[in-house]
C-alpha cells in the first residue's frame, strides 16, 4: 500500500483559492463581518511567477507557453461578445499557481522535446548528406573529373609555364568566315521561283494519267513501294532507339551511348598535317616563339618549339638551323641535342653522327645520348664500341649494361659482362635476375644468393629462388616463400596482396604452377584480420583470376580460403564450378569427394558428385554416392527423388518404385507424392496414380505431423488431368472446381480449369471460372491473356469482347509483355504490327516475349540479320525461357547455317530451360517423360505456329 493520502486529503497548494481561475472571489454569509479576504490579484500573481523564473534562470512560465509579446493595437482591443465562442477557455488557466512537480515536468518535457529535435536533426542532417553524396557521384563537377590533372600541374616549372604559346583566335576568325559567307549571293533557278509562286495556290483540277499505270501526263510517277519502304525503315529505327532507351545505355540496345564523365577526356588528339595548318596561323604563332627565343635563348624547349613548328610547316631546313642554334646556345640540354638528332638522321646519317658526337663531349654522362648515338650506327661492331666508351664515363647506367649484354652473341661473354655489371651496381635486381637466367641451377642459387644479401628488400629476388628450386624439383622439400615472407616483414619490405596475387600470375603464365601456388598459400591472408569480409574478398579475387584466365592462381585461391572456411557450402561450389569448366573430370571428383567429407549434412554437394558420376557413364559409382548421401542425410527429399530419378533413367522401374515407397515413408513430403504419382502416370499406371493422388489428398497426421496434402494445388491439378485423360469430364470439373477452391491462388489450376470448360465446348462455363480466378488473382497477366483466347478462339469469334478484355487487362497490367504480345499478333492489323510494338517497347521494360515478338515481326519482313539480333537479345536476357530458344531454332531452320543451328542446340541443353508457355507443357506430357533438352526442344519447335 502506498503512504500517499487521496486526493482529497492532500493538503492546498500555496497560495492556492478556489476558483481563482474562473473569477471567482471569496464572500462570507454575515454582512457584519465585512467582505472576505481577497486572492492575488492578476498582477501579483505574474510578479510572482517572474520572481521564481528568476530564481530558476528561464522564462517566466505560462499554462499554455503562450509568449508575453503585446498585440497589435487593433488586436488588443475588445472583441465584440457577439463573435466570442462561448466553448471558447482560452486563458481558463492563465493566472493558475504552479507547484515544483509541475516545474519539474515542464522541465523534463522540454528536455524530451530537445533531446527529440536533436535526434530528428541528427537523421536528417545524415539523410541529406548522403542524398548529397548520391547526387555528386552521379553528377561530378568539371573540377573534379580534371582533379587529377589539376594535381599533375603542380610539377611543372617556370620554365614550363613560360613555353606554354597564347592561344589563337580561331573562333573569331570562323565566326568572321561564316559572315562572309552570308554576304555572298547567288543567282536563284527559275523552277524555284516558280515553285515559291504556286506555293499558296489551291490545284482544283484532277491530273489525268496519261498511262494508265500511275504515271502521269508529264512522265512522273509516284512509287508507293518506295514510300511504304522509307516508312517501315523509320519505324525500325525507332523501335531500336526505343529499346536502347529502355535498357538505359546496356548491351542489348543497338544504339551506343555517350559517358559524360569520359567523353571529354577519351577525346584523342590527332595530328595536324601542314595542308590543315593556315598561314595565318603559323605566322602568328611563329612570332611568339621568335619572340620567347630572343627574350630567353637559353631556353631549350622554345627553341624545339620553333623547330618543330617549322617542321610542321614543311621547312625542314629552317627547322635544322634554328635546332643547331639552339644546341650552341643550351649545350648542356638533353632534349635540345636528341630533337637537333632526329630532324637530321632521317636524311643524313652522317650529320646526326657528328651532332651525337658533339652532343656527347657536352653531356658525357647523359645515358640518353650515348643511347642514341648506338642506334645511329648499324654495325653491332660499332655499337658495341659506342656503348664500352659509355661504360668508362657512365659504370653506374643500368640501361647501357643491359645494351650492352643484349648486343653479345656468345653466353659466356654476356654472363661475364653481368658479372662485372653486378659487380658495379649491386642493388640492381635486373642485372642480378638476369645473370642468374645465364647461369646453369647450381651457380644460379649462388648468385641468387649473393644478390639476396646485396637487395634484402626485393622479394622479385626471392620469387626467382623459388622458382629456381621448383626448376630442380625442389619446391614441394623446401618452403622457401615462408622463409621470404619472414625477411621481407623483418626488412619492412611486404608488398600488398595484390601485388602477390599479381605476381602469382606472372609466374601462372611463365609455367611456374607450384611457386604460385606457394606465393597464394603465403600471402592471401596478408594484411586480413577476423572480422573482415575475408570470405567474399577471396571469392572476388578468383574472380578476377578467373576472368584473366589464370585458372592455376584461382584454384589455389579457392584451396587457400576452404582451408581457412572448410565447411562453406559456397566455396566448394565456387570451386567444383571451376573444375567444371576449366579442368578434368578427375580433379572434379576428387574435389567434390572432398567436399562432401568436409560438409556431409549438404545435399546439393552429394547430389552434385553423385549427376557428375552418371554423367561420366559410372551408374554404380553414382548408387554408392546416393548411398552415402542417405546415411548422412536419411530424411532428406531431393536425396531420394535423386536415386529415383537414377533408377528410373537406368531402366530399373521396380527399384525407383520401392524406392518411392520407401520415400513416402521416410520423408512424407508434398513433393514425393506428387513424384509417386507422376512417375506412375508416366508409366501408364493411371489407376495406381489416381489412388496416390488421392490418398495424397486426403488429410491424415503420423507422429503428430501432418503427411497428406489436401492444399496441394500440383495434386488437384494431376486429380484432373488423371480424369481428363481418362475422359470423365465431369469428375474432372469436380477435381478442378474442388481444387480452386482449395488453393485460389494457384494461376495453373484456374487455367487448366477454364481450359476444360473450353474443349468441352462451354465457353459460357470458361467465361465464368477466368473471371471469378480473376477476383481471386488480381493483376495477372496469364488470366488475361486466356480470357481474351477463349473470346477468339469461340464458335463464332468474338474479337470486339477480346478487345474489349484487352483493354481492361492492359490498364491493370500494363508492364506485361506476355499482353502486348497477344495485343500485337492477334488483335492488331498485319500494317500495325511494328507500331504498336514500338509502343510496347516504350511500355515495358526489357521482357523476353515481347523480344521475342519483335523479332518475329522482323522475321516477317525478312529482315533476317534484325531479327537474329533481337532473338539474341532475348536469350542473352533470360536464357531460362524454352520457347525463345524454340522460336530461335524456328528461324534458324529457315533461314540460317547448321553450324548456327548446332550451336543454338548445345547453348540450349547446357541452359537446361525450364520455362516457356510451350515449353513447360510439352515437358510436362507423361509421353515425353525420358526426353532430353534437345528432343524436348524439338517437339516445342514444331508446337509453334508462324502466323501471317
Amino acid at each position: 500500500m502506498s503512504g500517499r493520502r487521496d486526493f482529497l486529503s492532500q493538503a492546498a497548494p500555496e497560495n492556492y483559492v478556489a476558483g481563482l481561475g474562473r473569477g471567482a472571489t471569496g464572500f462570507t454569509t454575515r454582512s457584519d463581518l465585512g467582505p472576505t479576504r481577497e486572492g492575488p490579484s492578476p498582477e501579483q500573481i505574474q510578479e510572482a511567477l517572474a520572481k521564481r523564473a528568476q530564481q530558476l534562470g528561464a522564462a517566466p512560465p505560462t499554462a499554455y507557453g503562450a509568449s508575453d509579446k503585446k498585440k497589435p493595437d487593433e488586436e488588443q482591443e475588445q472583441e465584440d461578445e457577439r463573435f466570442q465562442d462561448p466553448e471558447n477557455e482560452t486563458g481558463l488557466f492563465a493566472f493558475g499557481q504552479f507547484d515544483r512537480e509541475d516545474d519539474e515536468a515542464d522541465r523534463i518535457y522540454q528536455d524530451v522535446d530537445e533531446k527529440m529535435a536533436r535526434r530528428r536533426k541528427a537523421r536528417r542532417e545524415a539523410r541529406e548528406k548522403q542524398e548529397q553524396e548520391e547526387y555528386d557521384r552521379n553528377n561530378p563537377k568539371i573540377s573534379e573529373q580534371f582533379a587529377d590533372l589539376k594535381r599533375g600541374l603542380t610539377s611543372m616549372t617556370d620554365d614550363d609555364w613560360a613555353s606554354i604559346p597564347d592561344a589563337g583566335d580561331m573562333t573569331g576568325k570562323n565566326r568572321r568566315a561564316k559572315q562572309d559567307m552570308k554576304k555572298r549571293f547567288y543567282a536563284v533557278p527559275d523552277s524555284v521561283l516558280a515553285g515559291a509562286r504556286d506555293s499558296t495556290q489551291f490545284e482544283t483540277s484532277v491530273q489525268d494519267d496519261a498511262n494508265g499505270n500511275g504515271e502521269g501526263a508529264d512522265g512522273t510517277m509516284t512509287n508507293f513501294a518506295d514510300i511504304g519502304a522509307a516508312r517501315n525503315k523509320v519505324l525500325k529505327a525507332r523501335i531500336d532507339q526505343a529499346q536502347a532507351t529502355q535498357n538505359n545505355g546496356t548491351t542489348t540496345g543497338t544504339s551506343t551511348t555517350i559517358d559524360p564523365k569520359g567523353y571529354l577526356t577519351s577525346l584523342v588528339s590527332s595530328e595536324l598535317k601542314a595542308s590543315e595548318i593556315e598561314v595565318g596561323d603559323v605566322n602568328r604563332v611563329r612570332g611568339l616563339l621568335e619572340s620567347l627565343v630572343k627574350t630567353n635563348p637559353k631556353h631549350a624547349p622554345g627553341w624545339i618549339a620553333i623547330a618543330r613548328l617549322e617542321e610542321m610547316a614543311g621547312k625542314i631546313v629552317a627547322a635544322r638551323k634554328l635546332m643547331a642554334r639552339g644546341c650552341e646556345l643550351c649545350p648542356k640540354s638533353e632534349d635540345a641535342w636528341s630533337e637537333n638528332i632526329r630532324l637530321n638522321k632521317v636524311d643524313n646519317n652522317h650529320n646526326a653522327k657528328i651532332i651525337a658526337a658533339n652532343a656527347i663531349k657536352n653531356n658525357e654522362r647523359s645515358t640518353k645520348l650515348w643511347m642514341e648515338a648506338m642506334e645511329l650506327e648499324s654495325e653491332n661492331r660499332d655499337k658495341k664500341k659506342i656503348l664500352r666508351m659509355a661504360l668508362d664515363h657512365i659504370p653506374q647506367s643500368v640501361a647501357i649494361w643491359k645494351a650492352a649484354v643484349n648486343l653479345e652473341e656468345d653466353i659466356a661473354d654476356a654472363r661475364l659482362m653481368l658479372a662485372k655489371a653486378t659487380e658495379i651496381i649491386p642493388l640492381s635486381v635486373e642485372l642480378w635476375l638476369a645473370l642468374a637466367r645465364l647461369e646453369t641451377p647450381e651457380n644460379a642459387q649462388a648468385v641468387l644468393n649473393k644478390a639476396r644479401k646485396a637487395v634484402p628488400t626485393s622479394h622479385l629476388i626471392w620469387i626467382a629462388a623459388a622458382r629456381l628450386q621448383e626448376q630442380i624439383g625442389n619446391a614441394n622439400k623446401v618452403n622457401l616463400m615462408n622463409r621470404a615472407i619472414k625477411a621481407l616483414v623483418k626488412e619492412n619490405a611486404m608488398p600488398k596482396r595484390e601485388e602477390w596475387i599479381t605476381e602469382a600470375e606472372k609466374c601462372e603464365e611463365e609455367g611456374a604452377i607450384l611457386t604460385c601456388a606457394n606465393i597464394i598459400r603465403e600471402t592471401l591472408g596478408w594484411t586480413l584480420e577476423d572480422d573482415d569480409d575475408r570470405k567474399d574478398i577471396w571469392k572476388d579475387d578468383a574472380k578476377a583470376s578467373i576472368g584473366r584466365g589464370r585458372y592455376h592462381t584461382a584454384r589455389a585461391i579457392y584451396a587457400y580460403a576452404l582451408r581457412v572456411f572448410p565447411t562453406s557450402i559456397s566455396l566448394w561450389l565456387a570451386a567444383t564450378d571451376l573444375e567444371k569448366n576449366h579442368g578434368s573430370k578427375e580433379d572434379l571428383w576428387h574435389l567434390l569427394e572432398k567436399a562432401v567429407e568436409a560438409c556431409p549434412q549438404s545435399d546439393v554437394l552429394w547430389l552434385q558428385l553423385a549427376r557428375e558420376k552418371w554423367d561420366a557413364g559410372d551408374v554404380d559409382g553414382s548408387r554408392i554416392v546416393l548411398g552415402n548421401a542417405f546415411k548422412q542425410n536419411p530424411g532428406n527429399e531431393e536425396i531420394w527423388l535423386a536415386a529415383v530419378k537414377l533408377e528410373a533413367d537406368a531402366g530399373q522401374v521396380d527399384q525407383a518404385r520401392e524406392l518411392l515407397n520407401e520415400a513416402r515413408r521416410e520423408a512424407p513430403t508434398e513433393r514425393v507424392w506428387y513424384k509417386s504419382a507422376a512417375y506412375e502416370r508416366q508409366l501408364g499406371n493411371t489407376d495406381i496414380a489416381l489412388d496416390l493422388v488421392l490418398q495424397g489428398l486426403s488429410s491424415a497426421i503420423v507422429n503428430k505431423k501432418e503427411t497428406r496434402f489436401p492444399r496441394s494445388a500440383k495434386l488437384w491439378m494431376m486429380k484432373g488431368q488423371i480424369y481428363e485423360d481418362k475422359g470423365m469430364i465431369p469428375q474432372a470439373r469436380e477435381a478442378y472446381s474442388q481444387g480452386t477452391r482449395a488453393c485460389p491462388k494457384s494461376v495453373p489450376l484456374w487455367l487448366l480449369a477454364a481450359r476444360l470448360e473450353v474443349s468441352a465446348g462451354v465457353t459460357i462455363k470458361a467465361r465464368s471460372v477466368l473471371e471469378r480466378s480473376r477476383l481471386q488473382n488480381p493483376k495477372t497477366p496469364e488470366l488475361w491473356a486466356e480470357s481474351v483466347r477463349v473470346e477468339l478462339n469461340a464458335k463464332p469469334a468474338n474479337p470486339q469482347q477480346a478487345r474489349i478484355l484487352m483493354s481492361k487487362a492492359m490498364q491493370e497490367c500494363p508492364k506485361s509483355g506476355l499482353l502486348w504480345s497477344e495485343n500485337i499478333w492477334h488483335l492488331q492489323p498485319r500494317t500495325q504490327r511494328k507500331p504498336q510494338a514500338l509502343e510496347a517497347i516504350k511500355a515495358v521494360d526489357n521482357d523476353p516475349v515481347l523480344l521475342v515478338t519483335v523479332a518475329r515481326i522482323f522475321w516477317g519482313e525478312r529482315k533476317l540479320d534484325k531479327a537474329m539480333s533481337w532473338f539474341e537479345k532475348a536469350l542473352v536476357l533470360d536464357p531460362d525461357i524454352g520457347d525463345t530458344w524454340a522460336w530461335y531454332l524456328k528461324f534458324l531452320i529457315q533461314h540460317g547455317t547448321e553450324e548456327k543451328r548446332a550451336d543454338v542446340i548445345s547453348k540450349c541443353v547446357a541452359n537446361e530451360p525450364k520455362h516457356g508457355e510451350v515449353w513447360q507443357r510439352v515437358r510436362k506430357e507423361p509421353k515425353n517423360a525420358g526426353l532430353g533438352t534437345e528432343e524436348v526442344l524439338q517437339k516445342v519447335v514444331q508446337e509453334l505456329k508462324v502466323l501471317p
